[in-house]
């Protein structure tokens, strides 16, 4: 896990659409989140529309992420799932992570979408703390950064190598 956020990303220019999808469980820490993916997204596309549903906890992020893209043949140039797993004394956050990663990838993968997953499994609030609320390793604005790349890759993707529509489909 890296220790410092990443460098900034350009600017992306064009207007696009961002969907957050953020829990609500653990509060302090998720709204963190929300606010810091938020700003970041800001600063580095001044010209896109952020879409944010809010959920109960981590564990419906996924299905909430595929409601998103099955409801539209326009879907958002990318997808933040955020939320905060504090681990417990059983392995139940550790089931609720793993199968949120899980299902995170299989959709993007599926969708063609970037999913930037940023569901925090962190042992105690300190940690949720340095991740949501403190500034040098701060997920929410690691998370805009990588979704204002993820656009610019796709971008970048469609205006080199377009889709050839097969006249056999």
């Amino acid at each position: 896990m890296s220790s410092a956020l990443p460098p900034k990303p350009r600017i992306i220019g064009p207007r696009v659409r961002v969907c957050i999808v953020a829990a609500k469980y653990n509060e302090q820490f998720a709204d963190a989140l929300v606010d810091n993916t938020v700003e970041e997204l800001g600063e580095l596309m001044p010209q896109t529309r952020v879409d944010i549903i809010r959920v109960p906890g981590a564990f419906e992020v996924p299905v909430t992420v595929a409601n998103v893209l099955d409801r539209s043949e326009s879907p958002p140039a990318c997808v933040i799932a955020l939320g905060v797993i504090l681990k417990g004394a059983t392995s139940h956050a550790d089931l609720i992570a793993g199968s949120i990663t899980q299902s995170l990838m299989a959709m993007a993968v599926q969708y063609k979408v970037p999913i930037i997953h940023e569901v925090l499994l962190v042992e105690d609030e300190k940690q949720a703390y340095a991740r949501c609320i403190g500034s040098n390793l701060n997920r929410g604005r690691e998370a805009a950064r990588v979704a204002a790349s993820m656009v610019d890759i796709f971008h970048e993707i469609e205006r080199t190598m377009p889709r050839v529509i097969s006249r056999n489909a």
